[in-house]
């Protein structure tokens, strides 16, 4: 992972304050944790890792505190896999299936992406239950230096993945002249700032979908 010292001594560079006159080291860094929360709403696969999940007994479970989002469960931690399925398809061809006596080798898992850290399975799940799910993480936060640090004194690496370190420089930048607005040309350099920010959120997001493997159904036109 990229330093998160490095970001901000790129930060101040641009700001051209590498000893931290017009703007405190600490403020900047706080801005450094928010666009980190904010890259990951934008882009869950910023933080994207599989975990082992141990189940409570039952169909109701719950993602651990550390995850944001359910992204996949592949499989049981065991090996044997996991399918996703529809809710409303289950419930039609097995109206019981809640009531279904637990298992450990889980069949199925069903998402519901109004409620991100929620998921249930089937069958439902019995004591030593445990699959491997992968999850969005939240970004840890950079400690927070005292007041009349300097960007060297910044500690730790970022938590999302280092092609968004850029976008995370110009987050920063955008919040840091959008505080400094009232002098000229900051205004617009916030939002220059700010539309790269989001070019590079979305500019990856293309590259993404070019390298995506074919879902077309064989025979048919990709």
């Amino acid at each position: 992972m990229a330093l998160a010292k490095d970001v901000i001594r790129r930060v101040v560079d641009v700001l051209v304050d590498v000893s931290s006159v017009a703007w405190q080291i600490d403020e900047l860094v706080r801005w450094l944790n928010d666009g980190q929360r904010e890259i990951v709403i934008q882009r869950p696969d910023a933080t994207a890792t599989t975990v082992a999940v141990a189940l409570v007994p039952g169909f109701r479970q719950q993602l651990p505190a550390t995850a944001v989002k359910l992204l996949d469960i592949p499989c049981n931690t065991a090996g044997g896999p996991v399918r996703q399925t529809e809710r409303r398809e289950l419930d039609e061809l097995e109206p019981t299936w809640r009531q279904s006596a637990g298992v450990t080798d889980i069949k199925h898992f069903m998402h519901d992406p109004r409620a991100p850290r929620a998921f249930e399975v089937y069958p439902p799940a019995a004591a030593g239950a445990s699959v491997d799910a992968l999850v969005s993480l939240y970004p840890i936060d950079i400690v927070v230096p005292a007041p009349g640090q300097t960007w060297n004194n910044v500690v730790g690496s970022i938590a999302v993945a280092d092609i968004y370190q850029s976008a995370l420089v110009d987050y920063v930048l955008y919040r840091a002249y959008s505080k400094a607005s009232e002098f000229a040309g900051n205004g617009s350099r916030a939002q220059a700032h700010y539309g790269a920010f989001a070019n590079t959120l979305g500019i990856e997001v293309s590259a993404s979908l070019t390298v995506a493997p074919n879902t077309s159904n064989p025979g048919q036109p990709g």
